[in-house]
């Protein structure tokens, strides 16, 4: 469990829409990613990281 949560971490940061599909699916966080990456990639990469933290 733990390793899968470093890989997520690790794919959140290098290709965020990626990490948030396996963690979330294709609903409506996945392109809310996609359209954060694509005009700001920082705010993409954070939100990312925060669905692959979060507990649930």
């Amino acid at each position: 469990m733990m390793d899968n949560k470093v890989l997520l971490i690790i794919l959140a940061i290098i290709i965020s829409p990626v990490a948030v599909f396996i963690k979330e699916g294709l609903g409506k966080h996945f392109w809310l990613n996609i359209v954060l990456v694509i005009l700001f990639v920082i705010p993409g990469i954070l939100h990312a990281l925060w669905l692959v933290t979060r507990k649930g």
